[in-house]
């Protein structure tokens, strides 16, 4: 710490999660104290605008696909889209701009995100929807890669915060902009959510670029950096298990609400709420438990798994509300869990790590959302869940017989 409040960027080096964060000798200085969580929540809101983004298709699909002029079926692909883009970008955004300050690749990838909205708002085809769509995967997958780096720069040392952070704003993004975007395109169409998003953008773009100091990036990153994470023999086994309980999760969840109305009758708001606290709750407890992560990373996908096995076998609203707050709780603490965990695996190549870590989650996503979807129309819901309750315990088991990292 300098006289002057500052931490310089040796001595965030020095901190957990920094040294991947910079990696430079460059002394520039970053704020310290309260001003360093400006950059945070500018950067969590950058979270919250691209996630509630990725999502908007759902709460829009009918009058969307009756615009374009395609099938709902064919308009999800929307969301497909999203995610095949996230997981190829994120192992190779590094790998092509590799000496590329952090900061400026954050700013370029919110503009990409203000561009996609703006394309989906006025388009009017479905190919060109699709082309904006793609765009914002590429936005979402960079965004994630970089975005605990240039936090744990801001914020040396505290980087189960900064993690946790970032995860309350895809559960900002899921509580209260997916809801809200429903009734507003009920209320005046599917286009102008698609300008609100693209005007949350904006706004997450102005504050970054306003509170972010420089991130330099690694000096050896590039393909030699990536090359190496994928020789960390932990490190991918413990990507693959991120894998599996991604898979298990969203070869359930795009089908919560037939979920829900298999389990009981009028009441899929609260429910599908109280996934949303549950998931809440899952953010927090998972930073709480960084200096346990090898517990955090075996317990959250059991919990997943659990709570989707009890609405396999179960029936009624007391028992669902249970299952349903639970599947929130111990999904939601995965991405905060795995962010850390693989940071620890690889702290030398941490932005590599952190990309994996976000193609395992965008291929579950396309993954799981194609199972499920098979599954469901072969043998209904149950199934689903019981294919999802089976990926997320052997995710957990995988975490299981993997030796932790020390934290």
């Amino acid at each position: 710490m300098t006289s002057e409040g500052y931490v310089t960027s040796a001595e965030t080096a020095a901190a957990p999660g920094g040294a991947a964060a910079d990696g430079s000798s460059a002394k520039s200085a970053v704020p310290a104290g309260a001003a360093a969580w400006a950059p945070v929540a500018a950067l969590t809101l950058g979270i919250a605008a691209l996630v509630a983004s990725e999502f908007l298709p759902a709460s829009v699909l009918p009058a969307m696909a009756s615009d374009v002029g395609v099938s709902e079926g064919t308009a999800g692909l929307a969301v497909a889209a999203t995610a095949v883009a996230g997981a190829v970008t994120a192992p190779t955004i590094a790998v092509l701009l590799p000496r590329t300050d952090r900061r400026t690749v954050l700013i370029g990838l919110l503009a990409a995100a203000v561009l996609s909205n703006v394309v989906v708002a006025v388009t009017p085809n479905f190919p060109l929807l699709l082309a904006g769509r793609l765009l914002l995967g590429v936005a979402i997958a960079g965004f994630w890669s970089f975005a605990l780096g240039a936090g744990t720069r801001a914020a040396p040392g505290r980087d189960h915060v900064v993690s946790t952070s970032l995860a309350l704003g895809v559960s900002a993004a899921t509580i209260i902009g997916v809801p809200l975007s429903s009734v507003l395109g009920d209320a005046v169409g599917w286009r102008p959510v698609f300008w609100s998003a693209a005007g949350l953008s904006v706004l997450a773009l102005s504050a970054v670029a306003a509170t972010l100091p420089p991130v330099p990036a690694q000096p050896e990153a590039g393909l030699g950096m990536l090359r190496q994470a994928l020789a960390n023999r932990r490190l991918m086994a413990g990507v693959g298990c991120i894998a599996l309980v991604a898979l298990g999760n969203f070869a359930a969840y795009p089908y919560i609400r037939l979920v829900i109305e298999r389990n009981t009758a009028g009441s899929t708001a609260w429910l599908l709420l109280a996934w949303g606290v549950g998931g809440l709750a899952g953010n927090l407890a998972a930073g709480a438990l960084a200096r346990r992560l090898g517990l955090a990373v075996v317990a959250a996908p059991a919990l997943l798994g659990v709570s989707l096995l009890m609405l396999a076998t179960t029936t009624g609203l007391p028992a669902a509300t249970v299952a349903i707050v639970v599947w929130g709780f111990g999904f939601n603490m995965v991405p905060v869990a795995t962010q850390l965990w693989v940071t620890r695996a690889e702290p030398k190549r941490v932005e590599s790590a952190l990309s994996l870590q976000v193609t395992a989650f965008q291929a579950a996503i396309t993954a799981g959302s194609a199972i499920g979807g098979a599954v469901v129309d072969g043998g209904g819901v149950r199934a689903a869940l019981v294919v999802g309750t089976a990926a997320a315990l052997a995710g957990s088991v995988g975490f299981g017989l993997l030796r932790g990292p020390r934290t």
